[in-house]
Parts: C-alpha cells; structure tokens; sequence
C-alpha cells in the first residue's frame, strides 16, 4: 500500500475512528485502525465489536492496498505533525510495518494483518430512511441527558428509537433512567413506517450526535432487529443495538395534571443554580414553593446552611410545596429553546410534566422529591 494524504483530512477522519477503540484491550487486533486503499481513496475502519465507524476521505493512491496500525498511535502522530503537511503512508510487506512521512519526520509503526480484523457491518438490514442530520440531531440532544447509567439495567442504557402515532407518523425518541423521562419526536420519514422498535446504546448516541454537526446534510438510517447503520457524507456507522425490551413509557407520562406554572427560563435556571449551592451533594433537592404568581426556592443543607430565592410566575392554582433534584431541573431546562418552560403539576407526591410551550415537539417527565 502507499498513498498520499493531507494532513488535515486524515486528521479529521482519524478523530472520527479512534474514539470507538477502547484504551485498554485484551484483543490486540481491536486497538488497531484498519487502513485500506483502492480507487475511492483511503478508507479507515475501527471498532470495539459494538461499534463500528468506516470513514473514506480523498487520497492519491500509487498502490492499493490494506493492513492495520495502532488506533491512538497513528491518530497522535498525524496531530502532532505541522499544519498543511502532505502525510506518505507505506506499507512493506516483508517487515509487518507501515511507514509515515510527512516533510522531514519519519514513523515506522507495527502493523497486524488486516485479514484479522472483525467485520461488524455484514447482515441484512431490514428497513432504510433518511431524514436532516439536524433533525436526527435535534432528537438526539433533546433526549440522551436522560440515558441510564446503571448497568443492571441494561434496557434503559440507550434511547429507545420507534416510530408511534402522535395524529400521524411520528419517528419518537425516548430516553429515561427511572427518575427522568425525555421525550422529542419529529414526521417519520419515508421507510419509517414499520420498522422495529430499537434501543440504541449510549456510545452509538454520543457518535451520532458528533457525526451530525451539518445539521443540513442528509442522513441515511438502516435498522435491522439487531443492528443500526447510519450513514452521513463519507462517513458509515454501525451499532449493535441493545438487546432487551423498553419499558411503557406511556404509563409514566401525566395525562391529568391540573396545576399549570410558567417560568421564565433563564431567571429559574439562574435561580435553581445559585439555591443548589449550599445542598448536598448526594440529594441536592431544591423546594418549591408555588403560590399565587409567585415561587420561591429553598434549600436547607444541616452540614453546610440554608438558601431561599423567589421569582415571579405565571400561577394561578392552589399553593403547592414539590420537591426535584436540582441537577435534574437544570438539564431540562437546558433542554428547552423557548423563552419560557411549562410545568404542569399534580400534587408532591406525582410525576411533573415539563414542556417547551412554543415547540411541542418534545415533552420531560420529572419525579418529585421528598424535602
């Protein structure tokens, strides 16, 4: 194999790839990106056999060919290299290394044969859309905050992608860890319609929202029972998916709560942020006490002291004292583009809904504490 590159290029694709190759591995062919060249250019796979990104950029190739080179390596030698270098890639057969030139700098690299390398992308996919990266992306954000972390719930460490039926078609994304819900949705694309409902795990999540920066650029989503594929420009990602069953959402998301508060976000945010500083670290809950047009936010910490801010509201229901962690409030709404967020209330003991009143595309579901 020998090819050359642009410094720049090969950065940008290398940063894309080596972040699914885990740092330690017990399986040596599994820390190495796979190099291969032909007609199309340079193609660069790597994967931790969940997670697989193939990435093709431009490249003057002299002879084609492929073999593979440690991931974390190769990706800090390039970076370190000046800008606007032309970067010489080689392989010789003989001795099992790759050499790297770039201006007066020269790298020899161990290589493994690329014959090794686990193939993650073969199977069938059984259902294929596209839709706006943005649109993908938008999903994306306004869910994955909500991702479990606890592993011995395996079902609940991924978002869980459907297509459900909101007065038409809608492709839904859901997300929660038993304490939060995150709900966004959008029109199901074309070839939606059908497909199976799937969990996609958490490092396949934080991919795609990196993948997705041209919020104009076209995405294409393949799903099989099994797998996912997304493919966007010259960029191919494929994921095992999780295997188990999403829980009923639906059950969780309050249909009849009756109190209706409206805050201006930016002034509730600030407000939570500043009370939350005295509150412990393990707990951190925030009250709220609602009363007439008015809220006011306190927190008593017996180790470290107390806190209360009020701010005007929108309220007009009876009083109501509700307790949230903070950390909670604050990334929902984080979560909401409109000036002002809606929070419907039921009693201190029941879920709150939370919606961005000027885009209903997406809705939250948040858990009282007890305070």
């Amino acid at each position: 194999m020998k090819v050359t590159v642009e410094r720049a290029e090969l950065l940008k694709s290398l940063a894309h790839v080596h972040r699914v190759v885990e740092r330690r591995n017990t399986i040596p062919i599994l820390a190495n990106v796979l190099m291969r060249s032909d007609p199309r250019g340079l193609a660069l796979r790597a994967t931790d056999l969940d997670i697989e990104i193939v990435e093709t950029i431009a490249a003057e190739v002299q002879q084609e060919g492929a073999t593979t080179v440690p991931a974390h390596t190769i990706y800090d030698i390039v970076r370190k290299l000046p800008e606007g270098a032309q970067v010489m890639i080689e392989t010789s057969g003989d001795r099992g290394t790759l050499t790297v030139r770039a201006g007066r700098s020269r790298f020899a690299l161990q290589t493994l044969p690329e014959n090794e390398f686990p193939d993650l992308a073969a199977g069938e996919m059984t259902h294929s859309f596209t839709l706006a990266a943005g649109e993908l992306k938008r999903l994306v954000d306004k869910t994955q905050f909500a991702i479990s972390t606890e592993e011995t719930r395996y079902y609940l460490n991924g978002i869980y992608l459907h297509v459900a039926d909101a007065g038409g078609p809608v492709l839904r994304a859901v997300a929660t860890d038993g304490h939060r819900l995150a709900q966004a949705q959008t029109t199901a694309p074309a070839g939606a319609i059908g497909m199976p409902g799937v969990i996609v795990p958490r490092k396949a999540v934080a991919e795609i929202q990196r993948l997705a920066e041209n919020a104009d650029a076209e995405v294409t989503v393949e799903l099989s029972a099994a797998k996912i594929r997304v493919s966007l420009d010259r960029v191919v990602l494929t994921s095992k998916l999780i295997d188990g069953t999403f829980p009923d959402y639906g059950r969780v998301i309050p249909v009849g709560n009756d109190k209706t508060l409206i805050v201006d976000k930016a002034d509730f945010a600030s407000a939570v942020d500043r009370v939350s500083t005295v509150a412990s670290e393990r707990g951190r809950a925030v009250k709220l006490s609602i009363a007439d047009g008015k809220l006011t936010l306190s927190v008593t910490n017996p180790d470290s002291g107390s806190a209360t801010e009020e701010i005007e509201v929108e309220y007009a229901a009876e009083p109501i004292d509700i307790g949230f962690n903070s950390r909670y409030l604050l990334d929902i709404t984080s979560q909401i583009e409109g000036s002002t967020a809606e929070l419907k209330l039921a009693d201190p003991g029941s879920p709150t809904l939370v919606q961005d009143p000027e885009k209903r595309g997406a809705l939250y579901v948040l858990m009282p504490m007890r305070v």
